[in-house]
């Protein structure tokens, strides 16, 4: 409780917290705003009857406001697939100017950002008239029309409105990632996972009574599984490799440095939610093209598919986070430049040969690593469907929102930690020190006070 009484005495983490949650009302505020023209009883229908499919499951990446068709219906998926498709575009050297820019540092950077933004602009506009284009065909039993006058002016409208709405989301995540804390886009979806928390508590409340009634024992093992499940992701998501670093000492000037023993954390699970969320964001990209024509046979046929979540579907979805697992491993973990800045600073690791062999040797750690923490997270991924198909169980427990739950909030937390400390206030974790000094070791390998 004391640390979190610091937080309020530093003034500048105090202003970004604030800053924070006022953009996050913003965004709450947008989400509860309805496009008109929608009949928001058969719209409720329709996702009340898609909720264990991918509709439903997209419904809870936007915060609720697709179940609504709110002004941020589209949310930050276009965002989030031009990052992908601008990240691979990098990560397979195919354009030789991309790769420039990733060589010119912070210019270089705001450059990649830029067109980062076109990108989703031409994204959001053909997702929004696709998502347009089908809500105006959807009918419900007894004939009743998701939109009661489907005409040009109503798709023209709800384009633009959808896409504005994506940019100004891009806009909010963009703002909180620079003046305040946590990853912006990270902590949208996770206020839409915590929104919708209380509703599903009173059906957990309301399934644990009837499996009471049938069993005692399905009562407390559905309360078990809970538990364990969600001990499970905090374990994988906080589980380290500490590689240990030895520094030579060095004499300058008068004085000796170094000499100090450390170690090198490798993260089990480093992409985080980041993987989870590239992966439905790929897969919402033939539903979108096959709602340009949803009355077409291939169309149908998509769409069945995709929300019969189908065991190929199933492997699809696995497949997709653990490729993201390793490729955001590649792209933002260069075991080469480790290798390098270690022996740059006299460090090394015990019984490695500096240069290359500690590279070949922490890039080995890493694969292996990676493969255990993207085999939990695929089967975290597919497991609710999984016991919903097979097992019947009556709470459909959700493990992909409580993977990004947990993620977000450690993610958040320990940004909030790192500010604590620099502020020279303790953190939330009791943190060691070697006479005096803390030591920290991250892609630098350097020992810091």
């Amino acid at each position: 409780m004391n640390s979190f009484a610091n937080i309020f005495k530093i003034p500048d983490l105090r202003r970004r917290i604030l800053f924070t949650l006022g953009i996050l009302v913003i965004y709450r505020i947008g989400v509860a705003i309805p496009i008109p023209g929608i009949d928001a009883g058969a719209l409720q229908q329709l996702f009340k009857s898609q909720s264990n499919n991918f509709l439903g499951f997209l419904d809870m990446f936007s915060g609720g406001a697709l179940g609504r068709m709110s002004i941020f219906a589209l949310g930050v998926m276009p965002y989030i697939n031009s990052s992908i498709i601008m990240s691979l575009l990098q990560g397979a050297h195919v354009i030789p100017y991309l790769d420039r820019l990733a060589k010119e540092g912070e210019t270089g950077r705001k450059q990649m950002n830029k067109i980062t933004r076109y990108f989703t602009l031409l994204l959001a506009l053909i997702q929004s008239f696709g998502l347009t284009t089908l809500i105006t065909k959807i009918t419900l039993p007894g004939e009743v029309a998701v939109v009661r006058d489907p005409g040009a002016l109503f798709i023209f409208t709800t384009v633009i409105t959808l896409t504005t709405g994506t940019l100004f989301i891009m806009w909010l995540g963009e703002q909180i990632t620079e003046l305040g804390i946590g990853n912006g886009i990270s902590l949208m979806i996770f206020t839409g996972i915590v929104d919708r928390f209380f509703p599903a508590a009173k059906n957990l409340v309301v399934d644990i009574f009837q499996l009471q009634q049938r069993s005692i024992v399905g009562a407390v093992g559905l309360l078990a599984f809970i538990l364990i499940v969600t001990g499970l992701v905090v374990w994988v998501e906080t589980a380290q490799r500490k590689i240990p670093v030895q520094y030579a000492k060095r004499m300058v000037g008068r004085k000796m440095y170094g000499g100090a023993s450390t170690f090198l954390p490798l993260k089990v699970d480093q992409s985080g939610v980041i993987a989870v969320i590239f992966a439905v964001s790929l897969l919402s990209v033939p539903m979108t093209f096959a709602s340009f024509n949803p009355d077409a046979e291939l169309s149908k046929k998509v769409m069945g598919f995709w929300s019969g979540r189908h065991w190929w579907y199933e492997a699809l979805y696995a497949g997709l986070i653990i490729f993201f697992c390793y490729f955001y491993n590649s792209v933002q973990f260069n075991p080469t430049d480790m290798a390098e800045n270690l022996k740059k600073w006299g460090g090394f690791i015990p019984g490695i040969r500096p240069g290359e062999p500690t590279a070949t040797y922490i890039n080995t750690v890493l694969a292996r690593i990676t493969l255990g923490g993207a085999l939990f997270v695929a089967a975290l991924a597919i497991l609710p469907d999984l016991l919903h198909r097979f097992v019947n169980t009556p709470f459909y427990f959700g493990g992909t929102s409580v993977l990004i739950t947990v993620g977000v909030a450690l993610d958040t937390v320990g940004q909030l930690e790192s500010r604590l400390i620099m502020g020279h206030y303790e953190g939330f974790s009791k943190t060691g020190r070697v006479k005096g000094r803390w030591f920290n070791v991250g892609a630098g390998g350097g020992a810091g006070n």
